[in-house]
């Protein structure tokens, strides 16, 4: 069993998922565009300086969800993924997903962002297994909490090694490919690591180890939100 591991905001994705969400509910007047653009560009520079704190910042990414109800965020969920994220899915990243599926390689989506909005972009990929933070669910709401360990820096780890004991899994080769320094930790845990459409840091890094360096948004996402 090989396996191929892909982060997705800027890596198969053209862009953030959360915050394109998040741009969609400013959009339809779900949230103050104002203030969601001051909070959000400060979680942005920390999570780039590599100083994120994950509470807070998941407290606010799903704020929305759990000020929301159930059928009222699927059907922004629809419109959200049709509008904001298909243009934005290059045809370089699908061809690198079906590099690895002709392969005959485990195709697995680790992303930081919430199962609620990567999990119909994963379909759409078509990669059957996705890792994401889970957003914590009491049956008729979403309650704004994490559910266990976000899936985020060593925490991909933690959920890479979880779903391997489920399934019983044992890996003889392994993947991963990334864009940023924050994945440093899962990066140096595979066998092939790759840096995709790398920030700086990472990019520097890559240089120096000898890892190979992609971009795969070369192409223009037209019409993108």
């Amino acid at each position: 069993m090989r396996l191929a591991l892909f982060d997705l905001d800027h890596t198969l994705l053209d862009g953030d998922s959360d915050e394109l969400w998040h741009r969609f509910l400013c959009q339809q007047g779900a949230l103050d565009d104002q203030q969601y653009a001051v909070q959000r560009a400060r979680f942005s520079e920390d999570y780039r300086q590599g100083r994120l704190h994950v509470p807070d910042f998941y407290r606010f990414v799903l704020q929305p969800l759990a000020q929301n109800p159930l059928q009222r965020l699927l059907a922004w969920r629809l419109h959200y993924i049709e509008d904001y994220v298909l243009p934005r899915i290059t045809g370089m990243a699908r061809a690198l997903l079906e590099q690895h599926r002709i392969a005959g390689h485990t195709l697995v989506i680790i992303t930081a962002t919430n199962r609620f909005i990567t999990e119909p972009i994963a379909v759409e990929l078509g990669v059957a297994q996705l890792l994401a933070t889970e957003p914590e669910f009491d049956g008729e709401r979403f309650t704004g909490r994490v559910l266990g360990i976000p899936c985020f820096r060593e925490g991909k780890i933690t959920h890479l090694r979880a779903w391997l004991q489920q399934t019983n899994l044992l890996p003889q080769e392994t993947w991963f490919y990334s864009d940023s320094h924050n994945d440093l930790p899962l990066l140096e845990h595979v066998d092939y690591p790759v840096a995709v459409n790398a920030d700086e840091k990472l990019l520097q890094i890559a240089k120096q180890r000898g890892w190979p360096c992609l971009n795969i948004h070369l192409e223009t996402a037209a019409g993108a939100a």
